[in-house]
């Protein structure tokens, strides 16, 4: 629910914060809504101890969250992308920049996004993950904005659906900046120069 955005709202208000227009998800909601995740993971993977892996660096808050609010044994893996080869400033291809450090063959993988947009990114790292025989592998998404979507990717577990605003806060970040903050909101569009 969008509320105007209010200094008193935050628990430590600082200086970053007088660029946000508008509150989009509170910080309780967003912590609920991981709490109900979690539960229903914990519910699905009672027994199997999942690995949670995700891409850096947006995904860690959440991640983090969705991993200690979980009732069941779960282990985390991380890899790093990045989306154009700079030797050949072929934009939209995606390398990857850090790889799992776990093995997954036989694990119950469920790959934890911050966002999913188009899809693309989030289909070739799933297929990447498919190739190393998984005993299963599902999609844990907090925000979905299926209005962009490019390829089919399959989500069983989403937060929020996310419409077509720039948001940042709890990981999302515009310029590195604005991860930290408690809750998700949108940037005032002054600030905010995308060409």
């Amino acid at each position: 629910m969008d509320t105007p955005f209010l200094a008193s709202s935050l628990h430590t208000p600082n200086e970053l914060t007088k660029d946000i227009r508008r509150v989009i998800f509170s910080e309780e909601e967003l912590q609920r809504r991981v709490r109900e995740l979690a539960g229903q993971i914990s519910a699905d993977y009672r027994g199997l101890d999942p690995l949670l892996v995700g891409v850096l660096r947006g995904v860690v808050f959440f991640m983090t969250d969705l991993m200690q609010a979980m009732t069941i044994p779960a282990s985390l893996d991380f890899m790093a992308i990045s989306r154009y080869d700079p030797q050949q400033k072929s934009k939209g291809a995606v390398r990857l920049t850090k790889d799992l450090e776990e093995s997954v063959e036989g694990r119950h993988l469920i790959f934890v996004e911050d966002v999913v947009d188009t899809g693309l990114t989030l289909s070739y790292l799933l297929r990447v993950l498919k190739a190393r025989t998984p005993a299963s592998l599902e999609v844990c998404v907090l925000f979905d904005k299926s209005r962009h979507r490019l390829v089919d990717v399959p989500v069983k577990y989403k937060g929020f659906d996310l419409q077509d605003r720039f948001v940042v806060g709890y990981g999302l970040d515009y310029r590195g900046g604005y991860r930290h903050l408690p809750f998700v909101g949108e940037l005032k569009p002054e600030l905010l120069n995308l060409a």
